[in-house]
């Protein structure tokens, strides 16, 4: 993921995507066998080999088959030192920055992953003053390769036009890891829209651009993350994850403090989402829907792959004991 305080089971069993997606696939491309304590009690293991529909529902479809104890990954070394961290300029040069990330993502190699975030600047020590609540584009680069490699690919990107902060540096991948977290504090208040893109087009950066002066919170943001390579390699029915079409998440993160704000800030990322869900595969990241997105969505997350995974319910929890989750419903509830 990219935040540190995430789970690392609930990003797995949404299907899991970080910095190092775009080498190493889906987090759940890269799990050898759970074990699970099923509906009715059992403790089972499961692979490849072993109960292999329950794995293949378990690689993308939630918590919906039961309660996961243990994950068995496979490991890839990296690091211990990345070329990493936040190079940002003011929104007046979003133009000319977005129009250089579509380039870039488009051509870097699978050891380069850039996330965009176009978001009011922080208060952050590496920003100037004079910066902090203005609107900002951000780019949160992470270069995996060997540490010469890395700042030999990240050079162009800290050589354009006048960044007003810039702290794309050697360090470890643990410190990338967490580089995050102080934007997603715990006792916020979040409201979340998602969208898997097949491409970022020039028309989606120009929308983007025009929803960043509208930003009723100075915590929320606009976020695009690259996830293409390993993951389109394989078959749409590799893993209930699915969406093999996907090379880049639209997130967009509305994120407050009082109650009192509430609808606003929900309106906002409703109404940026109306208008560009358009760019979309059709299909949304399961682990980045809110709690309100109902059925429809999570149908969607899923396409092509729902109905084996309502097979897989259907086997190992008939009566929808996992339900309080984005719910697959065995076959008899849902009326199929």
């Amino acid at each position: 993921g990219f935040v540190s305080a995430t789970g690392i089971a609930g990003l797995t069993l949404g299907g899991g995507f970080g910095y190092l997606t775009r080498k190493f696939g889906w987090t759940t491309d890269n799990v050898a066998a759970f074990e699970v304590v099923t509906a009715e009690g059992r403790v089972v293991r499961a692979s490849e080999k072993q109960h292999p529909d329950l794995f293949w529902g378990l690689c993308g479809g939630g918590g919906n088959f039961g309660v996961v104890t243990h994950v068995d990954y496979r490991l890839h070394t990296v690091g211990p030192e990345i070329v990493g961290g936040a190079i940002a300029w003011r929104a007046a040069d979003a133009p000319a920055v977005l129009a250089m990330y579509r380039a870039l993502i488009a051509s870097a190699p699978p050891e380069l992953t850039v996330a965009m975030v176009f978001r009011p600047a922080p208060p952050a020590p590496w920003l100037p003053n004079e910066v902090h609540g203005t609107p900002v584009v951000v780019l949160i680069v992470c270069c995996s390769s060997a540490v010469a490699e890395g700042e030999r690919l990240v050079a162009p990107i800290k050589a354009f036009g006048k960044p007003v902060g810039d702290v794309v540096v050697r360090r470890p991948y643990c410190a990338q890891q967490s580089l995050l977290d102080a934007t997603q504090p715990k006792g916020r208040r979040y409201y979340w829209k998602s969208e898997y893109l097949p491409e970022v087009e020039s028309a989606l950066t120009e929308r983007l651009i025009a929803h960043g002066a509208t930003f009723v919170s100075p915590h929320s943001a606009l976020i695009l993350f690259p996830i293409d390579g390993a993951l389109n390699r394989l078959p749409n029915e590799h893993a209930a994850v699915g969406n093999r079409d996907a090379r880049v998440v639209l997130n967009l993160t509305s994120a407050w403090e009082r109650a009192a704000d509430d609808a606003r800030n929900v309106e906002w990322a409703r109404a940026v989402w109306q208008d560009t869900k358009r760019f979309s595969t059709g299909g949304s990241y399961i682990n980045f829907q809110s709690d309100d997105e109902g059925q429809e969505r999570t149908a969607a997350a899923y396409g092509g792959n729902l109905a084996r995974l309502v097979d897989v319910k259907t086997r190992w929890d008939p009566d929808n004991v996992f339900r309080c989750n984005k719910n697959i419903a065995p076959r008899r509830l849902a009326g199929s």
